[in-house]
């Protein structure tokens, strides 16, 4: 059984299919005879109960979102005084907000420390960014598909391109969307969205899987035209990613885990859709653009919870959301500006996590995490066991409230 996606599959069609178990019984009336004709001894071997058998919980499907560039003193619930993005916050107030969460710095080397649950001493990419993720290296994704997740990637990937080891759907990755390298990423207004799309390509023999990888073009913006702002299609794709695959009776409750990567408010350069709401603001104009980016950002957050929301999701849905990168220290980006709150430690990011019902709301803690840690923490809550040889440590007693 297939859903239909309302606004066009971003994301091909769900191909999970039902298979339906028919258990074999003989009616009770001829059960009890047949029990009562076994011998004394082998009768003794059965005891009926009341006793109910354990059923194993629902894990709660993993949202990821990470945006590049986001500093520490960008967020209004991190003390940005300038303007206020009201629905971060509110995740922050119903969750936990992180005070010591740090990360490598560049993009690249921070995603694959999160990917991998490894620190910068042991991470090829912290000394090259070029380097694909090698075969024997094993993503976050990998082990939550091997436990029985949906997995999906929409964004800027960078950890290899489509004929490496590190191609995102040879690293746990069921449905991919999105840019393979930064510079592709970077066209806010591109013309094409690469993707992993099982179910959507031509079969070549009976038995092979029908996928379809490579290009997808966005007809808005092509000859020129700028019809399609790609932040906001990202969104879409991961409305979509969510709409078909929520977790019910007709995939057995089969939870999911996404990764949504921005590239923005990126590095002061990235272009804008517009600069409202603060075009009337006495700021510089770098300030400007990259506030209503950030704002631009708080509305797709606010989609996403309404997605879940109307799927009823809320309650077993857990979202983390912090940044790939630190935002660049020179006068484009206007750090004086954006700089509201000053760390002590120049690799702190903002790192927000929201679970309802699972997660004290309210909290604020001063808990030593990393990138590193995501790997373990998402093991956890998804009842996996982490890979050998990681260096992150789990951070869920932290997010319950069971101290540090």
């Amino acid at each position: 059984m297939k859903r239909v996606a309302l606004n066009g599959p971003v994301f091909p069609e769900s191909n999970f299919t039902m298979k339906s178990i028919s258990f074999n019984r003989l009616p009770y009336a001829l059960v009890l005879p047949l029990l009562l004709a076994l011998p004394a001894a082998t009768q003794g071997a059965y005891t009926f109960t009341n006793t109910t058998v354990p059923v194993l919980p629902r894990r709660a499907s993993i949202i990821l979102i990470q945006c590049e560039g986001l500093g520490y003193g960008d967020l209004s619930c991190y003390g940005q005084k300038n303007f206020q993005t009201p629905i971060i916050d509110k995740l922050a107030t119903e969750g936990v907000r992180f005070t010591n969460y740090s990360i490598i710095g560049p993009s690249v080397p921070t995603c694959a420390s999160l990917m991998l649950g490894r620190d910068q001493a042991h991470l090829r990419q912290a000394t090259n960014s070029d380097l694909p993720l090698a075969t024997d290296e094993t993503t976050v994704a990998q082990i939550l598909k091997s436990g029985g997740y949906h997995t999906g990637m929409v964004g800027e990937w960078n950890l290899g391109d489509e004929n490496s080891s590190g191609a995102p759907w040879n690293k746990g990755f069921d449905e991919f969307a999105g840019y393979l390298n930064a510079p592709d990423a970077a066209n806010f207004y591109a013309d094409y969205i690469f993707r992993y799309a099982p179910g959507l390509g031509k079969q070549t023999t009976p038995d092979s899987q029908a996928v379809f990888i490579g290009r997808e073009m966005i007809y808005h913006n092509t000859a020129g035209m700028q019809g399609k702002y790609i932040p906001e299609f990202l969104t879409d794709c991961a409305l979509n990613f969510i709409k078909n695959h929520v977790p019910d009776h007709l995939n057995n409750y089969q939870p999911f885990f996404l990764v949504l990567d921005y590239k923005i408010p990126g590095a002061g350069k990235s272009q804008v859709q517009t600069d409202a709401p603060f075009s009337e603001e006495q700021w510089p104009q770098p300030a400007k653009n990259k506030a209503a980016m950030i704002a631009h950002l708080d509305g797709d957050i606010a989609r996403i919870q309404e997605q879940l929301q109307k799927h009823g999701m809320t309650n077993n849905a857990v979202v983390f959301f912090t940044s790939s990168s630190l935002p660049q220290t020179n006068a484009v980006v206007a750090p004086s500006f954006f700089k509201s709150t000053l760390s002590p430690n120049e690799l702190r990011a903002p790192m927000i996590v929201w679970w309802p019902g699972h997660i004290p709301a309210g909290q604020v803690s001063d808990y030593p995490c990393s990138a590193a840690d995501f790997l373990p923490t998402a093991a956890d809550i998804g009842l996996v066991r982490p890979p050998a040889g990681i260096n992150g440590t789990s951070f869920l007693p932290a997010l319950l409230g069971q101290g540090n």
